[in-house]
């Protein structure tokens, strides 16, 4: 848990009456919440005493903080909230304590105890185990562990901490059960993903593969995982290729819940923070220390009863289209009317107007070059790929932060690392060079790259398009100056493999590059309204 949720929540007294929230995640597939719904009645009859309600991050109803209400109807003076995952990731470290501090905020006469995550607690390490044997006995042949690969399969999360502790169960798992070798892969987010990790196990030579995923409830992944152990089964006939169970609706879960409540109340609630990435600065995600704690799922909260989607399980948001201050409003009507647009296509306009209205300069535009389709590339890759890469914190800035938040777009500025100033001195490179090959290690094609001060970073860029194969979605190159400037953007503007936005000349600079990226946003969210708007036609037209 973070140090500003430990500092505003009052440490209870052990002994008063206290109600329980289980917080879930939730999930589109109703298998996965009718087996958490399970778990919370099981945990009721193994916890008669106690006041127990449930509630989900996403998706599912009723909130996590509908069912704190619910434990202060009941006339609860103190609660205990318990995650109901596996491990300390996102939504145990921010998302969840982020409801609770909104509930300790509205009821400050309460007193809110945050529990652990289940973590690897020794009953599920037994659990882990007895999914094994049931897997191993579902066999007709018999063969020993130690001709026998355990590939475990995570959730996958983006805290180092928490992938960690997956590959810490397969090690416990190897040694005490014997296993001739393990390997660790990942549902998603991150790698290897789960059908690279069953391909790669089924190369070690061993005689049996048992899959084992480290889950609580069945759904959507769950399946996937299943479905990528049938496709090695028949592609591997050689292999026995065995299917675990995942943990499931099960006693030892519904003891530890009610241990970690327990340890809550009593102030006995233990964090990892030794290597929480968001307290210590650990390799490759420095820039997370400190980070505010916020939820990152409001959008999705409830959402299937509030929209009645249940049957069908679809999430829908809606979208409103971008509404310019009334003296932004007025700039671009000066602008429109400024010069003949006529000759430019349409998709570009908003680009190209909104970076006169950057420098103030009409002719700004006269010298910009897009390759084709490049801003429908760039429009594809915020709504798919939500990233953006920029070469230095003054791009980050000018980036209009309402409509990040609104697309769920994450940007990442790598020049002030700790590594990349270590690489930059390593391999003699500009730290924006440094940073721009940093961002080819770390996330591969599925970003927008834009570029606004540095012409060593354009170079860089292309050097791992052309030589590396690096192919970015959409590279913007507008940087400023008179040392390598041209040169770099006739580079880029030559670099026929991907996507690009740049100019000739001396004239850019950060802000040129921000606004090209702004107005990619602004027409990604307007298409979108237009798209809801269109939707809700068609369904009241059919009514």
């Amino acid at each position: 848990m973070n140090i500003n949720v430990e500092k505003s929540m009052k440490v209870g007294i052990g002994t008063k009456p206290f109600g329980i929230v289980i917080a879930g995640h939730g999930s589109r597939d109703p298998d996965s919440v009718r087996e958490f719904e399970a778990l919370v009645k099981l945990v009721r009859e193994r916890a008669p005493e106690q006041v127990i309600h449930h509630g989900y991050l996403e998706f599912s109803s009723p909130t996590i903080s509908e069912a704190i209400e619910q434990n202060v109807a009941a006339g609860m003076t103190q609660v205990a909230v318990v995650p109901g995952v596996l491990l300390a990731a996102r939504h145990a470290k921010n998302d969840m304590p982020s409801e609770l501090l909104a509930m300790a905020s509205k009821y400050p006469d309460l007193d809110f105890h945050f529990g652990a995550p289940l973590n690897l607690h020794p009953q599920l390490l037994q659990l882990a185990q007895e999914r094994i044997i049931e897997a191993e006995s579902s066999s007709k042949q018999t063969v020993r562990r130690d001709d026998t690969c355990l590939v475990l399969v995570g959730r996958g999360t983006t805290d180092p901490d928490a992938n960690g502790e997956v590959s810490k169960l397969a090690r416990m798992l190897e040694e005490g059960m014997g296993f001739g070798g393990v390997y660790v892969c990942y549902s998603g987010t991150a790698k290897p993903l789960v059908a690279d990790g069953l391909r790669a196990a089924a190369m070690l030579g061993f005689a049996r593969i048992i899959v084992l995923p480290f889950f609580l409830f069945d759904g959507v992944l769950v399946k996937r995982i299943y479905a990528a152990a049938d496709a090695l089964r028949e592609r591997e006939p050689a292999v026995e290729v065995l299917s675990a169970g995942y943990f499931g609706v099960h006693p030892y879960v519904a003891d530890v819940m009610i241990e970690r409540a327990r340890e809550a109340v009593e102030g006995r609630a233990a964090m990892n923070c030794t290597l929480c990435k968001y307290r210590v600065q650990i390799v490759g995600f420095e820039a997370q220390v400190g980070e505010p704690q916020q939820a990152h799922h409001m959008q999705v909260s409830g959402l299937l009863e509030k929209e009645g989607l249940m049957s069908n399980m679809q999430s829908k948001q809606e979208f409103a289209p971008y509404v310019p201050h009334p003296i932004e409003a007025e700039s671009f009507h000066i602008i429109a009317a400024g010069r003949d647009w006529s000759s430019f296509p349409q998709e570009q306009l908003t680009a190209l107007q909104r970076l006169v209205h950057t420098s103030g300069d009409f002719d700004a535009v006269n010298d910009l070059y897009f390759s084709t389709g490049a801003v429908e590339s760039g429009i594809r890759a915020l709504l798919r790929c939500k990233r953006v890469v920029v070469d230095v914190t003054m791009v980050q800035s000018g980036l209009k932060r309402a409509l990040i938040e609104q697309l769920g777009i994450e940007t990442w500025c790598g020049v002030h690392d700790r590594e990349t100033y270590l690489m930059s001195e390593s391999y003699g490179i500009t730290r924006s060079a440094a940073g721009i090959r940093r961002a080819w290690e770390k996330f591969g094609n599925d970003i927008i790259l834009a570029i606004g001060d540095a012409p060593t970073a354009i170079m860089e860029a292309t050097r791992l398009i052309r030589e590396h194969g690096w192919r970015p979605q959409l590279v913007i190159g507008l940087p400023v100056g008179f040392v390598g400037t041209r040169e770099c953007k006739d580079e880029l503007r030559r670099c026929l493999q991907v996507p690009r936005i740049t100019n000739s000349g001396t004239r850019g600079g950060s802000p040129w590059a921000a606004t090209i990226v702004n107005a990619l946003m602004i027409d990604a969210v307007n298409q979108l309204a237009a798209l809801d708007a269109s939707l809700e036609q068609d369904g009241a037209d059919r009514v």
